[in-house]
Protein backbone atom coordinates (compact mmCIF):
# COMPACT_ATOMS: atom_id res chain seq x y z
CA UNK A 1 0.00 0.00 0.00
CA UNK A 2 2.36 2.04 0.99
CA UNK A 3 4.30 1.32 -2.66
CA UNK A 4 1.60 2.69 -4.14
CA UNK A 5 1.29 5.73 -2.37
CA UNK A 6 4.86 6.29 -3.53
CA UNK A 7 4.34 5.83 -7.14
CA UNK A 8 0.91 7.38 -7.11
CA UNK A 9 2.33 10.60 -5.94
CA UNK A 10 5.26 10.51 -7.67
CA UNK A 11 3.23 10.10 -11.56
CA UNK A 12 1.00 13.06 -9.96
CA UNK A 13 3.84 15.38 -9.32
CA UNK A 14 5.12 14.80 -12.77
CA UNK A 15 2.30 15.38 -14.43
CA UNK A 16 1.42 18.71 -12.95
CA UNK A 17 4.62 19.99 -12.04
CA UNK A 18 6.74 18.80 -14.92
CA UNK A 19 4.88 21.00 -17.34
CA UNK A 20 4.84 23.92 -15.09
CA UNK A 21 8.72 23.72 -14.28
CA UNK A 22 9.46 22.67 -18.36
CA UNK A 23 7.41 26.58 -18.62
CA UNK A 24 8.89 28.44 -15.65
CA UNK A 25 12.91 27.68 -16.33
CA UNK A 26 11.98 28.65 -20.59
CA UNK A 27 10.62 31.63 -19.11
CA UNK A 28 13.28 32.60 -16.81
CA UNK A 29 15.96 31.91 -19.28
CA UNK A 30 14.71 34.18 -21.71
CA UNK A 31 13.76 36.62 -18.98
CA UNK A 32 17.24 36.93 -17.91
CA UNK A 33 18.71 36.62 -20.88
CA UNK A 34 16.89 39.09 -22.67
CA UNK A 35 18.54 41.94 -20.20
CA UNK A 36 15.71 41.93 -17.84
CA UNK A 37 18.63 42.31 -14.76
CA UNK A 38 21.29 44.86 -14.99
CA UNK A 39 23.14 44.31 -10.93
CA UNK A 40 26.34 42.45 -12.02
CA UNK A 41 26.08 41.30 -8.17
CA UNK A 42 29.14 39.06 -8.61
CA UNK A 43 31.50 41.40 -11.23
CA UNK A 44 29.73 38.92 -14.41
CA UNK A 45 26.95 39.79 -15.87
CA UNK A 46 26.46 36.41 -17.33
CA UNK A 47 27.63 34.24 -13.93
CA UNK A 48 24.89 37.04 -12.09
CA UNK A 49 22.08 35.83 -14.34
CA UNK A 50 22.99 32.77 -14.10
CA UNK A 51 23.25 32.39 -10.28
CA UNK A 52 20.07 34.12 -10.05
CA UNK A 53 18.03 32.42 -12.25
CA UNK A 54 19.16 28.91 -10.63
CA UNK A 55 18.12 30.30 -7.11
CA UNK A 56 14.85 31.82 -8.75
CA UNK A 57 13.90 28.33 -10.11
CA UNK A 58 15.00 26.29 -7.10
CA UNK A 59 12.85 28.80 -4.85
CA UNK A 60 10.06 28.39 -7.32
CA UNK A 61 10.49 24.57 -7.73
CA UNK A 62 9.91 24.57 -3.74
CA UNK A 63 7.02 26.59 -2.97
CA UNK A 64 5.17 24.91 -5.99
CA UNK A 65 6.45 21.03 -4.68
CA UNK A 66 4.65 21.79 -1.18
CA UNK A 67 1.69 23.52 -3.01
CA UNK A 68 1.26 20.37 -5.26
CA UNK A 69 2.07 17.83 -2.36
CA UNK A 70 -1.03 18.36 -0.04
CA UNK A 71 -3.08 18.75 -3.43
CA UNK A 72 -2.07 15.34 -4.60
CA UNK A 73 -2.23 13.78 -0.85
CA UNK A 74 -5.70 14.65 -0.57
CA UNK A 75 -6.41 13.86 -4.62
CA UNK A 76 -5.06 9.94 -2.96
CA UNK A 77 -6.77 9.75 -0.22
CA UNK A 78 -9.82 10.51 -1.84
CA UNK A 79 -9.02 8.01 -4.18
CA UNK A 80 -8.35 5.43 -1.59
CA UNK A 81 -12.01 6.03 -0.12
CA UNK A 82 -13.88 5.74 -3.98
CA UNK A 83 -11.68 2.38 -3.99
CA UNK A 84 -13.45 1.80 -0.73
CA UNK A 85 -16.84 2.56 -1.73
CA UNK A 86 -16.63 0.37 -4.78
CA UNK A 87 -15.64 -2.56 -2.79
CA UNK A 88 -18.64 -1.74 -0.22
CA UNK A 89 -20.74 -1.75 -3.53
CA UNK A 90 -20.32 -5.72 -3.87
CA UNK A 91 -22.06 -6.27 -1.14
CA UNK A 92 -25.49 -5.77 -3.21
CA UNK A 93 -24.24 -8.38 -6.04
CA UNK A 94 -24.04 -11.36 -3.53
CA UNK A 95 -26.05 -12.50 -0.35
CA UNK A 96 -25.54 -10.17 2.28
CA UNK A 97 -27.74 -9.16 5.30
CA UNK A 98 -28.96 -5.65 6.32
CA UNK A 99 -26.74 -5.54 9.39
CA UNK A 100 -23.54 -5.95 7.83
CA UNK A 101 -24.49 -3.50 5.55
CA UNK A 102 -25.01 -1.14 7.57
CA UNK A 103 -21.97 -1.04 9.65
CA UNK A 104 -19.77 -0.98 6.68
CA UNK A 105 -21.48 2.01 5.53
CA UNK A 106 -21.15 3.72 9.19
CA UNK A 107 -17.42 3.16 8.98
CA UNK A 108 -17.46 4.34 5.76
CA UNK A 109 -19.17 7.60 6.36
CA UNK A 110 -17.25 7.85 10.23
CA UNK A 111 -14.28 8.48 7.42
CA UNK A 112 -15.41 10.81 5.00
CA UNK A 113 -16.40 12.60 7.95
CA UNK A 114 -12.84 12.98 9.54
CA UNK A 115 -11.33 13.76 6.77
CA UNK A 116 -14.03 16.78 5.81
CA UNK A 117 -12.76 17.76 9.41
CA UNK A 118 -9.02 17.16 8.99
CA UNK A 119 -9.13 19.31 5.53
CA UNK A 120 -12.02 21.50 5.55
CA UNK A 121 -9.46 24.66 7.05
CA UNK A 122 -7.16 23.40 4.30
CA UNK A 123 -9.78 23.67 1.14
CA UNK A 124 -11.34 26.91 2.53
CA UNK A 125 -8.57 28.77 2.91
CA UNK A 126 -7.24 27.68 -0.30
CA UNK A 127 -10.13 28.79 -2.03
CA UNK A 128 -10.10 32.07 -0.44
CA UNK A 129 -6.16 32.52 -0.51
CA UNK A 130 -6.35 31.36 -4.48
CA UNK A 131 -9.56 33.01 -5.42
CA UNK A 132 -8.29 36.61 -4.02
CA UNK A 133 -4.77 36.10 -5.37
CA UNK A 134 -6.36 35.40 -9.09
CA UNK A 135 -8.65 38.49 -8.52
CA UNK A 136 -5.80 40.97 -6.74
CA UNK A 137 -3.33 39.46 -10.52
CA UNK A 138 -6.93 40.71 -12.38
CA UNK A 139 -7.08 44.16 -10.74
CA UNK A 140 -3.37 45.11 -11.27
CA UNK A 141 -3.69 44.25 -15.27
CA UNK A 142 -6.39 45.68 -16.07
CA UNK A 143 -6.70 49.21 -13.71
CA UNK A 144 -6.08 52.32 -15.83
CA UNK A 145 -2.57 53.04 -14.99
CA UNK A 146 -1.37 49.92 -14.88
CA UNK A 147 1.77 48.96 -16.19
CA UNK A 148 1.64 45.46 -18.20
CA UNK A 149 4.37 43.94 -20.20
CA UNK A 150 5.61 40.74 -21.10
CA UNK A 151 7.56 39.81 -18.22
CA UNK A 152 4.64 40.83 -15.70
CA UNK A 153 2.00 39.11 -17.61
CA UNK A 154 4.27 35.61 -17.77
CA UNK A 155 5.11 35.78 -14.41
CA UNK A 156 1.63 36.15 -13.53
CA UNK A 157 0.17 33.46 -15.80
CA UNK A 158 2.67 31.41 -14.47
CA UNK A 159 1.43 31.86 -10.80
CA UNK A 160 -2.05 31.71 -11.70
CA UNK A 161 -1.50 28.19 -13.74
CA UNK A 162 -0.52 26.90 -10.86
CA UNK A 163 -2.35 27.81 -8.13
CA UNK A 164 -5.69 27.14 -10.20
CA UNK A 165 -4.56 23.71 -10.67
CA UNK A 166 -3.48 22.78 -7.11
CA UNK A 167 -7.60 24.34 -6.72
CA UNK A 168 -9.19 22.13 -9.05
CA UNK A 169 -7.43 19.08 -8.12
CA UNK A 170 -8.50 19.60 -4.70
CA UNK A 171 -12.61 20.42 -5.69
CA UNK A 172 -12.42 17.70 -8.20
CA UNK A 173 -10.95 15.00 -5.94
CA UNK A 174 -13.97 16.15 -3.38
CA UNK A 175 -16.58 16.46 -5.88
CA UNK A 176 -15.77 12.71 -7.37
CA UNK A 177 -15.92 11.03 -4.12
CA UNK A 178 -19.18 12.79 -3.21
CA UNK A 179 -20.79 11.96 -6.59
CA UNK A 180 -19.38 8.36 -5.88
CA UNK A 181 -21.03 8.07 -2.29
CA UNK A 182 -23.86 9.63 -3.15
CA UNK A 183 -24.28 7.10 -5.54
CA UNK A 184 -24.58 4.58 -3.34
CA UNK A 185 -28.34 5.16 -2.81
CA UNK A 186 -29.51 4.69 -6.49
CA UNK A 187 -27.38 1.31 -6.02
CA UNK A 188 -29.52 1.20 -3.22
CA UNK A 189 -33.06 1.47 -4.44
CA UNK A 190 -31.94 -0.74 -7.74
CA UNK A 191 -30.71 -3.35 -5.74
CA UNK A 192 -34.19 -3.28 -3.67
CA UNK A 193 -36.44 -3.07 -6.67
CA UNK A 194 -34.60 -6.00 -8.57
CA UNK A 195 -35.02 -8.36 -5.09
CA UNK A 196 -39.16 -7.32 -5.14
CA UNK A 197 -39.35 -7.42 -8.94
CA UNK A 198 -37.68 -11.27 -8.64
CA UNK A 199 -40.17 -11.89 -5.23
CA UNK A 200 -43.28 -10.95 -7.03
CA UNK A 201 -42.96 -12.84 -10.52
CA UNK A 202 -41.75 -15.57 -8.36
CA UNK A 203 -44.77 -15.55 -6.17
CA UNK A 204 -46.96 -14.68 -9.30
CA UNK A 205 -45.83 -17.20 -11.42
CA UNK A 206 -45.82 -21.05 -11.16
CA UNK A 207 -42.42 -21.46 -13.33
CA UNK A 208 -39.89 -18.59 -13.19
CA UNK A 209 -39.00 -16.76 -16.80
CA UNK A 210 -35.67 -16.43 -15.90
CA UNK A 211 -32.51 -17.64 -13.93
CA UNK A 212 -31.88 -17.44 -10.31
CA UNK A 213 -28.88 -15.30 -10.87
CA UNK A 214 -30.37 -12.36 -12.67
CA UNK A 215 -33.63 -10.17 -12.82
CA UNK A 216 -35.29 -9.49 -16.22
CA UNK A 217 -32.14 -9.45 -18.18
CA UNK A 218 -32.45 -8.09 -21.81
CA UNK A 219 -30.42 -10.04 -24.01
CA UNK A 220 -29.07 -8.83 -27.24
CA UNK A 221 -28.28 -10.39 -30.70
CA UNK A 222 -24.81 -11.37 -28.94
CA UNK A 223 -25.87 -13.12 -25.85
CA UNK A 224 -25.14 -10.88 -23.44
CA UNK A 225 -27.16 -7.69 -21.85
CA UNK A 226 -27.74 -4.34 -22.52
CA UNK A 227 -25.65 -3.37 -19.51
CA UNK A 228 -22.27 -5.26 -21.24
CA UNK A 229 -21.72 -2.91 -23.71
CA UNK A 230 -22.02 0.55 -21.26
CA UNK A 231 -19.29 2.75 -21.72
CA UNK A 232 -16.01 1.90 -19.07
CA UNK A 233 -16.37 4.83 -17.60
CA UNK A 234 -19.34 2.86 -15.22
CA UNK A 235 -18.42 0.85 -12.44
CA UNK A 236 -19.58 -1.10 -9.62
CA UNK A 237 -21.40 2.02 -7.86
CA UNK A 238 -22.74 4.04 -11.06
CA UNK A 239 -23.62 1.22 -13.83
CA UNK A 240 -26.95 0.59 -16.09
CA UNK A 241 -26.58 -3.31 -15.12
CA UNK A 242 -29.53 -5.26 -13.21
CA UNK A 243 -28.44 -6.78 -9.93
CA UNK A 244 -28.57 -10.34 -9.15
CA UNK A 245 -31.29 -11.40 -6.94
CA UNK A 246 -30.44 -12.98 -4.24
CA UNK A 247 -31.82 -10.57 -1.11
CA UNK A 248 -35.34 -11.96 -1.71
CA UNK A 249 -34.21 -15.42 0.25
CA UNK A 250 -33.19 -13.99 3.21
CA UNK A 251 -33.74 -9.83 3.43
CA UNK A 252 -37.47 -9.08 4.28
CA UNK A 253 -39.27 -5.86 2.10
CA UNK A 254 -39.72 -3.80 4.90
CA UNK A 255 -35.89 -4.51 5.90
CA UNK A 256 -34.88 -3.48 2.62
CA UNK A 257 -37.35 -0.72 2.31
CA UNK A 258 -35.76 0.49 5.79
CA UNK A 259 -32.09 0.46 4.43
CA UNK A 260 -32.91 2.43 1.64
CA UNK A 261 -34.62 5.33 3.56
CA UNK A 262 -31.23 5.15 5.85
CA UNK A 263 -29.70 5.75 2.61
CA UNK A 264 -32.17 8.87 1.27
CA UNK A 265 -31.69 10.64 4.49
CA UNK A 266 -27.63 9.61 5.00
CA UNK A 267 -26.14 11.03 2.62
CA UNK A 268 -22.46 10.69 2.58
CA UNK A 269 -19.12 13.19 1.20
CA UNK A 270 -16.87 15.46 1.92
CA UNK A 271 -18.20 18.32 3.67
CA UNK A 272 -17.01 21.96 4.11
CA UNK A 273 -18.65 23.09 7.72
CA UNK A 274 -21.50 22.19 6.43
CA UNK A 275 -22.00 22.56 3.10
CA UNK A 276 -21.66 19.14 0.61
CA UNK A 277 -19.06 19.76 -1.74
CA UNK A 278 -20.81 18.39 -5.03
CA UNK A 279 -21.59 19.69 -8.41
CA UNK A 280 -23.91 21.77 -7.00
CA UNK A 281 -22.09 23.56 -4.72
CA UNK A 282 -19.43 23.70 -7.87
CA UNK A 283 -22.09 25.50 -10.00
CA UNK A 284 -22.35 27.93 -7.26
CA UNK A 285 -18.97 28.75 -6.51
CA UNK A 286 -18.62 29.11 -10.27
CA UNK A 287 -21.39 31.62 -10.21
CA UNK A 288 -20.33 33.71 -7.71
CA UNK A 289 -16.89 33.81 -9.06
CA UNK A 290 -17.75 35.07 -12.58
CA UNK A 291 -20.14 37.43 -11.61
CA UNK A 292 -17.55 39.44 -9.58
CA UNK A 293 -15.25 38.86 -12.42
CA UNK A 294 -17.37 40.83 -14.78
CA UNK A 295 -17.87 43.63 -11.49
CA UNK A 296 -14.42 43.96 -11.61
CA UNK A 297 -14.02 44.21 -15.66
CA UNK A 298 -16.68 46.63 -15.31
CA UNK A 299 -15.22 48.70 -12.85
CA UNK A 300 -11.95 48.68 -14.41
CA UNK A 301 -12.19 48.28 -18.71
CA UNK A 302 -15.90 49.09 -18.93
CA UNK A 303 -17.35 45.67 -19.49
CA UNK A 304 -20.67 44.58 -18.52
Amino acid sequence: MFLLFMQSSLKLLLIFVLPCFVAECAYKIWWYASGASQIPFLGNVVLSDTVACILELCSWLYRTIVIFLVCVLFHLICHLQILRLQDFARVFQVESDVGSVLSEHLRIRRHLRIISHRYRGFVLCSLILITGSQFASLLITTQAHAVVDIYRAGELALCSITLVTGLLIILRSATKITHKAQAVTSLAAKWHICATLDTVDAIEAETPRFDSGQVFPVVGTDGESDGDGAGDEEDELDNSKLIPAYAHNTISFQKRQALVTYFENNRAGITVYGFTLDRSTLHSIFGVEFALVLWLLGKTVGIS
